[in-house]
C-alpha cells in the first residue's frame, strides 16, 4: 500500500450530512457521483492530504443500506492506494488473507477497488484502490 487515500463515512443523506463537513469543519467539497455498480451515491471532501468520502445508499438492497440499518451512521471503511491491484489481490489470496473481492471492480473516480474482510483487519473494512491508469500519485 502506498498511502491512505480516503476515509469513508456511511450516511443516510449526503445532502443533510454535507453541511457539517463543509460549513462546520470547513472542508473543501470536491465532487459527487453515483456509483451504480456499488448502489451508492458518494461525495468527496478534501481533508489535508486525505479525502473524506460520504456514502449514501441508492437502493433498498444496497450493502450500505444494510450497514446503516445494522450499525447506524459512521465510519464505513478506510481506503489505501496501491499499484497493480489485481496482483496485490493475488498475493493476499496466496497468503490466505480473506478477501471480499477476489477481483477488482469499478469504484468512484474511475478507480478499480477491492475490499478485504474485516475479519482480517481487526474489524475495520479496508478498501484497496488503484486510480485510473494505475497512477497512485494522481491528485483529484
Amino acid at each position: 500500500m502506498n498511502r491512505l487515500e480516503h476515509i469513508a463515512i456511511a450516511v443516510f443523506s449526503i445532502e443533510e450530512a454535507r453541511h457539517f463537513y463543509e460549513d462546520v469543519l470547513g472542508l473543501a467539497f470536491l465532487h459527487q457521483e453515483m456509483v451504480e455498480e456499488q448502489k451508492v451515491n458518494v461525495a468527496f471532501f478534501q481533508a489535508g492530504s486525505i479525502k473524506l468520502e460520504l456514502i449514501e445508499p441508492l437502493t433498498p438492497d444496497s450493502p450500505v443500506r444494510f450497514f446503516l440499518e445494522k450499525k447506524g451512521q459512521g465510519l464505513h471503511h478506510i481506503a489505501f492506494l496501491c499499484n497493480n491491484l489485481s496482483e496485490k489481490l493475488q498475493v493476499l489470496s496466496d497468503r490466505q488473507v480473506q478477501l471480499i473481492d477476489k477481483y477488482p471492480r469499478q469504484g468512484a473516480n474511475g478507480k478499480k477497488i477491492a475490499f478485504l474482510s474485516p475479519r482480517e483487519t481487526n474489524g475495520v473494512l479496508v478498501e484497496l484502490c488503484e486510480p485510473k491508469g494505475d497512477q497512485t500519485n494522481e491528485h483529484e
